[in-house]
């Protein structure tokens, strides 16, 4: 592939923790079929409405993107066959021929143009993919097979970023609602899966393109399920009643390991679990009060002391050890460790609950305050026990904190609405680089530069944005490495989101597949095959 600047990727630095796939036994007679139980509830069959991995995930079966990622997150050909810079600011990609849309009808360089433009303006949508276009200022059609992206200033990391965004049709696209898609009518990609129906919070049912440019799937249909409750979604696996679960429980896991009819599957993954407040408010702050219930007059949350003691306060050896059972690793920041741009120098925030009451006093809070800390139930594995151990934690320096946990599908919608003061989330760098959550969730939101698509807390820092802006336009891998490493600092030295831990991705598999991991943590069912 002719990329000559293309960009440096995550260093495995033994990374990879999948199991050796037991041996396999005899396939029932319902091999061709595959039921997948899933953890995150999928909001939308539209692929640009929410960039939600499960969204992500279930997007995958049916459309294909430009570039794609492999396991470990490195970019490879998709509908691209090969892209180049053709100078400081022009990309150029060569599509794939003889490519077919679902209905028959081919792929060619007008969809990219169509969904380049379609991507960024989808109404209602509560995390944009515009991020990741933000550098294109103008797309040219050369010819059929051949598309040109025109940048304002050189951007070396636009062929990643583009594995993030899925091409549709411009002939089944034009005019068509994310509500056309939820239905089918517009869920037409070139993936190697087709649409058959979709019941929200329930499930996707898919049927295998034969047609496929990547070749035929094993199975001929896919039942890709929505198994919120660890319980249930573990004890669906032990049952037979699916094939393969993700975000295996950490109370179940030891269970699952020693059952002869499961294999686990597992890898360091991309995804952190961090603590985000509202800074959108500066008088009048929701969801905060004083100790006897009265609202404050101004934002606590925009003191730095306030910030700081409260990530001092969390003790996040105990939250891995205790509560993720030693599923996920202590961090300070957002990338793994190992991974382009994590920065050495930034470590897991020192435990000291007696620092953080002395840094309250010096705010003005000697006695503390009140907050509600919103959380997902079951988005993430172990989610609203983790902000449960937070709230004691606050609490114990005099930040009494409830915690209201809601269905992701809820939280999601109300979180985009800024009606939280504090929640608690989580982020997969799935570019595999730290740009990604300096420009989504920590950049200034800005629907006009496409930035800070997911910055739901609505936290500011023009000198931050202003160095990842300069990082993102530097054409030598190292040269930009050691800007986002001074971005990732600046970012943490401002306590501009609170990393807890770095979770380890998870899946349980029946025995007799094979279960390729993804540091992404996307489930996909092109991941499995009949073992033998």
């Amino acid at each position: 592939m002719s990329n000559p600047t293309r960009p440096a990727l995550p260093r495995r630095g033994g990374l990879l923790l999948a199991l050796a796939v037991l041996p396999a036994l005899a396939a029932p007679a319902a091999a061709q079929n595959l039921s997948i139980g899933i953890g995150g509830a999928m909001t939308s069959v539209d692929p640009h409405f929410y960039n939600a991995t499960p969204n992500n995930s279930l997007s995958m079966h049916l459309f294909d993107r430009l570039v794609e990622r492999d396991a470990n997150a490195r970019p490879i050909p998709g509908l691209a066959t090969e892209w180049r810079a053709v100078s400081d600011t022009v990309w150029e990609f060569k599509l794939r021929p003889g490519v077919k849309w679902h209905d028959g009808r081919d792929f060619t360089a007008d969809d990219v143009a169509f969904t380049i433009e379609r991507t960024p303006n989808v109404p209602n949508s509560p995390a944009s993919f515009a991020g990741f276009l933000r550098a294109i200022r103008s797309v040219e059609v050369v010819d059929p097979l051949t598309i040109r992206f025109h940048t304002a200033a050189p951007h070396p990391l636009l062929p990643v970023e583009l594995a993030s965004v899925a091409i549709i049709s411009r002939h089944v696209g034009t005019g068509a609602s994310t509500e056309d898609y939820n239905a089918g009518r517009a869920a037409i990609g070139t993936g190697p899966y087709r649409f058959v129906s979709h019941t929200p919070n329930d499930r996707t049912e898919l049927a295998r393109n034969d047609a496929y440019w990547g070749g035929r799937e094993p199975w001929e249909r896919v039942s890709y399920r929505f198994i919120g409750n660890d319980t249930a979604r573990t004890a669906a696996m032990i049952a037979g009643d699916v094939d393969m679960i993700d975000q295996v429980a950490s109370t179940d896991l030891a269970r699952l390991r020693r059952d002869q009819r499961v294999q686990v599957s597992e890898v360091q993954g991309l995804r952190v679990i961090y603590l985000q407040h509202d800074y959108s408010r500066r008088e009048n702050p929701i969801h905060v009060t004083d100790n006897d219930g009265k609202p404050l007059a101004t934002n606590p949350f925009l003191d730095l002391r306030v910030r700081r003691a409260l990530t001092m306060s969390i003790d996040r050896a105990a939250l891995a050890q205790r509560i993720m059972e030693g599923t996920a690793q202590p961090n300070g920041q957002w990338l793994p460790e190992g991974v382009y741009s994590y920065n050495p120098a930034v470590p897991v925030p020192r435990y000291d609950p007696d620092g953080a009451k002395r840094l309250l006093a010096e705010a003005g809070f000697p006695n503390g305050f009140r907050l509600t800390l919103h959380t997902p139930n079951d988005r993430y594995p172990n989610d609203a026990r983790t902000a449960q151990a937070v709230a004691q934690m606050w609490s114990r320096i005099g930040v009494r904190t409830q915690v209201e946990a809601l269905p992701w599908a809820a939280f999601a919608a109300r979180a985009a609405r800024q009606e939280f003061g504090t929640r608690l989330t989580g982020w997969g760098s799935v570019t595999g680089e730290a740009s990604y959550a300096l420009v989504n969730i920590i950049g200034t939101f800005n629907r006009e530069a496409r930035t800070g698509a997911a910055n739901q807390g609505r936290y500011s820092n023009p000198a931050l944005d202003a160095l990842t802006a300069r990082a993102a336009s530097t054409l030598d891998n190292g040269a930009r490495e050691r800007l986002l490493q001074e971005a990732v600092k600046m970012a943490m030295d401002d306590v501009a989101i609170m990393p807890l831990f770095q979770i380890v991705n998870i899946w349980a598999v029946r025995r007799g597949l094979s279960h390729e991991p993804r540091m992404d943590e996307r489930t996909l069912a092109m991941g499995v095959r009949p073992a033998n």
